[in-house]
């Protein structure tokens, strides 16, 4: 059997100054930290930041405020003042994506058991939510997930995978969706342009890893691991 030839070893200095060499224009990345600020919704720190680094933006900033109120609303659990203002700002969007109506449905219910109204949480997966559940295996799946939750009511052994439907994560998950959904609706970018960078950073790593060594960048905290922590 052949054995791999032996990787290109690349110490620290040598990569430094690699790194030094690649040239970043100004411009490039205000317009990333724009891209942030405005995906994340930070109305404020956008307009201040538009006109102190002169960040031109096709963004209505008014957009940004009404796409954190809807986040705003389903981090509270007011799921139908979300409906609302998702409608007000195109009703196209729940019209045209069955599964955002129908995890925007589902997260309803959740609510509705969180509060104890078993009686209203059962009426309406009975009138809203049984008929999608139909239609869709997925949505079945995820329905019975969701009923599941009564079994487990007064239960301190609530199995993970149902119990963490009535998590903070739930409600940010749900939210992170509409807010993706507004964004493609405004023909804008649904993910923050550097998380796709620190995913392409991931992949490059793995493929140069292949066949260097060479000091990694650690993606919790930006460091670089010095030649004496190659993987090989």
């Amino acid at each position: 059997m052949p054995t791999a030839p032996p990787k290109e070893q690349i110490y620290k200095e040598e990569w430094d100054r690699r790194l030094h060499e690649v040239q970043i224009s100004k411009s490039d990345l205000n317009r990333l930290i724009m891209d942030y600020l405005v995906i994340e919704g930070y109305k404020s720190a956008a307009e201040e930041f538009a006109q102190e680094a002169s960040v031109a933006s096709e963004v209505d900033f008014e957009s940004i405020e009404s796409r954190m109120k809807v986040r705003e609303a389903l981090q509270r659990g007011d799921v139908e003042d979300a409906i609302v203002r998702v409608n007000e700002l195109n009703p196209e969007i729940l019209d045209n994506n069955r599964a955002l109506f129908f995890h925007l449905q589902q997260q309803k219910l959740i609510e509705y058991i969180r509060q104890g109204q078993v009686a209203d949480a059962l009426q309406f997966a009975q009138d809203e939510l049984a008929q999608l559940g139909e239609h869709s295996p997925e949505f079945l799946s995820e329905l019975e997930r969701t009923m599941s939750l009564l079994a487990f009511e007064h239960s301190s052994s609530t199995p993970s995978a149902i119990g963490d439907l009535l998590s903070p994560a739930q409600r940010m998950k749900t939210a992170g969706e509409v807010n993706a959904a507004i964004l493609e609706s405004l023909s804008q970018g649904k993910e923050v342009k550097l998380v796709q960078l620190v995913k392409l950073l991931s992949w490059g790593q793995g493929m140069l890893n292949e066949r260097a060594a060479f000091p990694k960048m650690t993606l919790d905290d930006g460091s670089i691991l010095g030649s004496s922590s190659f993987t090989v």
